[in-house]
């Protein structure tokens, strides 16, 4: 019985030439002992989670991120001699921190902040990604591997958190990649701003990068409503049109603020915790019904008839609109 099916499994399958078979083998065997498998079901893993409208080219853009991740890792194998003196050189650290910067920024852009669970863990590589680079790392504590250490809490695995200075380019950049002028987030990030020498935690930075992806699409969605009331042939839009609508989006803003000063007897218990959720999304709820088509209808007309004369430019809208948002966040200290 066993001789025959040693000479099952050695046998070629029909139709198959015995050269044709031998090859097919060779090759799947190149592949598993390159980690080809392991790699296709990463790549797809992410894919999933971050729930891309073109898989395709999220493959691609993924690929292509590992890709100058071990270019970079064989690249910076020369740094052995200046590792070994005790610290990198100032060139050396800074090209270390641009590219744990860009790899963290790749990773922060692949979910949209709804996506709740995957924001959350990629928020967490890119803390992970931040918190290599400085000088507080001490070189025989550097990762060696292409990806992020599985550390267990946010704080272990770097020097006790992320720099001040390079926390503060994260949210610039991600403002700046969300479509926010430079002069609508200075405001924001004046607000978020740590000072160079700071060790940023990781409830801080998650802070932060949430309060950043929100505000991009918080002012994106004050453009389409500025766009909505003024009529290009005619100019500017009306001046009390547009405070019509700035009154409107503050009655939201100032609802779903409600959402997060809820307060709750003990949040331990499940009955508690659940009434708490309940409250909150009535509380979104509303929020979503004051900024409806339907209410911005009622004051715009209402501010047709009474109202200030004159007229608000885009920039004028947006800086307001901006000014609802920020006066509205919390400043961790």
């Amino acid at each position: 019985m066993a001789d025959k099916e040693k000479r099952r499994s050695g046998a070629t399958p029909p139709g198959m030439p015995e050269g044709k078979a031998t090859k097919s083998d060779s090759d799947r065997e190149f592949l598993s002992q390159a980690g080809v498998g392991e790699l296709l079901r990463g790549a797809i893993l992410k894919m999933v989670e971050a729930r891309s409208d073109d898989p395709i080219g999220f493959l691609a853009d993924h690929f292509c991120n590992l890709a100058s991740v071990t270019e970079t890792g064989s690249a910076g194998c020369g740094d052995g001699d200046q590792l070994s003196n005790g610290h990198l050189s100032a060139g050396a650290q800074e090209q270390q921190e641009q590219q744990h910067l860009n790899r963290a920024l790749w990773h922060l852009r692949l979910a949209h902040h709804s996506q709740r669970s995957a924001f959350s863990n990629n928020v967490r590589v890119a803390y992970d990604l931040l918190n290599l680079t400085g000088p507080r790392r001490r070189p025989a504590e550097i990762s060696e591997g292409p990806d992020v250490p599985g550390t267990d809490s946010p704080t272990e695995g770097g020097g006790g958190g992320v720099r001040g200075g390079l926390y503060t380019q994260t949210l610039q950049c991600l403002c700046s990649e969300g479509g926010v002028p430079a002069s609508t987030s200075a405001p924001l990030l004046r607000r978020l701003h740590c000072q160079d020498h700071e060790a940023v935690p990781y409830d801080v930075f998650r802070h932060g990068v949430l309060t950043c992806a929100v505000f991009s699409d918080y002012i994106r969605q004050a453009q389409r409503l500025y766009a909505e009331v003024c009529c290009p042939d005619e100019g500017p839009a009306l001046r009390a049109l547009c405070l019509a609508v700035l009154g409107t989006l503050k009655e939201a803003l100032e609802t779903s603020q409600g959402c997060e000063t809820v307060s709750c007897v003990n949040a331990n218990t499940k009955a508690t915790s659940c009434l708490e959720a309940n409250v909150k999304g009535i509380r979104y709820l509303e929020a979503s019904a004051k900024i409806s088509p339907y209410k911005l209808g009622q004051a715009m007309a209402a501010a047709q008839t009474r109202g200030p004369g004159g007229n608000m430019d885009a920039k004028e809208f947006e800086n307001a609109a901006a000014e609802l948002f920020i006066t509205r966040v919390k400043v961790v200290s």
